[in-house]
């Protein structure tokens, strides 16, 4: 158990997550609606960046098998403890990048949602709106794997979510074949990041994209569109928008 574990403000943070992401009814409901598009009951979903487990539990309640990557160690206990007896669940506490080895983990002991391995992230977030009180304060290395080694192992998921606080693109790099759904996180501070991401998957298969703004759990445009225009899109929004995730589906 690392000392991250025993720091009280981490405690308190993951209850309040626990809170907020599992205490919404109808934000639980919108969640479904929205994957329930993609994802139908027996299929295999990879959830790269897990947190606290809202994503796993909507995707169980649709019937979906899981395979959920957190490396933090707070939230990954709170894993285990939610779904470690689920059969089809498979919880695997490591990160997620480019090439298998380890990685440096930022910890924000007060808000671990954003904790990262991402020093970009940090520093584009440092005295950016919005993100003045936000402190990574300790440091753990942790084990890490790649997209390829994980479809290796557990096979191809139908749908493959991403949301590890501008690292998306190195999750992406760790990739060689389409998957026939993707999410991945986007912040305004790092648009960069989502353009890389939308680059990456240009080379993967045709995909068209569309998104969700911040947790509304609603994609914003009426059709899918090019990958240009996804781009276009992201570029536009106010800084205010925050964050949001962008679905990619690859085209039959």
């Amino acid at each position: 158990m690392t000392a991250a574990l025993h720091a009280p403000g981490t405690a308190r943070a993951i209850g309040r997550s626990l809170r907020v992401y599992h205490g919404d009814k109808s934000r639980n409901g919108a969640m479904d609606a929205l994957y329930g598009r993609f994802l139908k009951p027996g299929e295999l979903a990879f959830d790269i960046g897990a947190h606290v487990g809202d994503r796993i539990s909507c995707f169980r309640r649709l019937g979906a098998r899981v395979v959920a990557l957190e490396p933090q160690p707070g939230p990954a206990r709170a894993l285990r403890l939610i779904h470690g007896r689920d059969p089809q669940v498979t919880l695997v506490e490591a990160a997620c990048g480019d090439a298998e080895g380890v990685v440096r983990l930022r910890i924000n002991s007060a808000n671990p949602t954003v904790s990262t391995a991402s020093d970009a992230f940090i520093g584009a977030a440092s005295g950016a709106d919005g993100w003045q009180e936000q402190v990574w304060d300790r440091e753990i290395e942790v084990p890490s794997t790649t997209l390829d080694a994980l479809i290796a192992r557990y096979g191809l998921p139908a749908l493959l979510k991403i949301d590890v606080e501008g690292f998306e693109a190195h999750v992406l790099a760790g990739l060689t074949r389409p998957v026939p759904v993707i999410s991945f996180e986007f912040t305004t501070i790092q648009r960069d990041v989502a353009e890389a991401c939308l680059a990456l998957l240009e080379t993967l298969g045709p995909y068209r994209f569309n998104v969700a703004l911040g947790e509304s759990q609603q994609l914003e445009l009426g059709a899918f569109a090019s990958a240009e225009a996804m781009g276009c899109y992201l570029r536009d929004l106010p800084h205010s928008a925050n964050s949001g995730d962008v679905y990619a589906l690859l085209q039959n």
